[in-house]
């Protein structure tokens, strides 16, 4: 699955420096009992906060983590403010099977709403699953064209020092802020990678938007599966516990 949950602040456009603590952490449980009712095995999360003053100045991830029993977890901050108004944040991982490794890179030097990607390797029943979470540019066609190369160049060398230990090709999701109206990220990633394999690209159908989450009018949240994923099935979850509905992907993977 992955989640854009706004650093925990809800589906209300009213900022989180302006809600309690207690009220971050009752959204936090209600998100943490979603993904336990819907036996999520990997959480891909954006916007999510490590101890940052704007949002109570405790782990977000630590909290999810205790709530679902998915006791891996890995942070990518791409946000990073000392002093007074610190600031923590970026992108995550929540996983019911080991991480093998895990690299962030930042796509730029701003200290707030700098944008980034996780890449984690993690080892599952059917392998070594190699899994990209990204959070592209909202607004600049240009910067996110830009933010996908650097990817697409990182996943180029990750593949050659260590493709020999990957079951299939690399799981890619998040939140890519491409509508589906003006492709322009989604349509190169989805080339890219199926210069290598055939790549399946959720959510499909009649309802894959995804934001606003109380009248959904965009599709903003991707999932690309390799090809070798069977059984393939999608949904984007009818949630209003951010600004952003999560999209959960299921799917058969053989054991190598």
């Amino acid at each position: 699955m992955t989640f854009n949950i706004a650093h925990a602040r809800g589906v209300s456009p009213v900022h989180q420096s302006l809600r309690s603590g207690d009220r971050l952490r009752a959204n936090l449980l209600k998100i943490a009992r979603l993904i336990t009712r819907l036996g999520v095995d990997i959480v891909a999360l954006q916007e999510i906060d490590q101890d940052s003053r704007w949002s109570g100045s405790f782990d977000h991830l630590k909290f999810l983590s205790e709530h679902t029993g998915l006791t891996h977890r890995v942070f990518g901050l791409t946000n990073k403010r000392a002093g007074h108004f610190h600031l923590n944040y970026g992108n995550a991982f929540l996983s019911r099977f080991p991480v093998h490794h895990h690299e962030c890179v930042v796509f730029g030097r701003r200290t707030v709403g700098e944008k980034g990607f996780l890449f984690a390797e993690i080892d599952t029943p059917s392998g070594r699953l190699p899994v990209l979470n990204a959070h592209l540019h909202h607004r600049s066609r240009p910067a996110r064209l830009r933010q996908v190369f650097r990817m697409m160049h990182f996943l180029d060398e990750q593949r050659k020092s260590r493709k020999t230990r990957w079951r299939t090709g690399p799981f890619l999701c998040g939140d890519l802020n491409n509508p589906s109206t003006q492709p322009d990220a989604t349509a190169v990633l989805l080339g890219y990678l199926e210069r290598f394999d055939n790549c399946i690209l959720l959510p499909k159908g009649r309802s894959p938007h995804t934001f606003p989450a109380l009248w959904p009018s965009r599709s903003l949240d991707y999932i690309y599966l390799p090809g070798d994923c069977t059984a393939v099935s999608a949904v984007v979850v009818r949630s209003y516990l951010s600004d952003h509905r999560p999209v959960l992907a299921e799917f058969n993977l053989a054991p190598p």
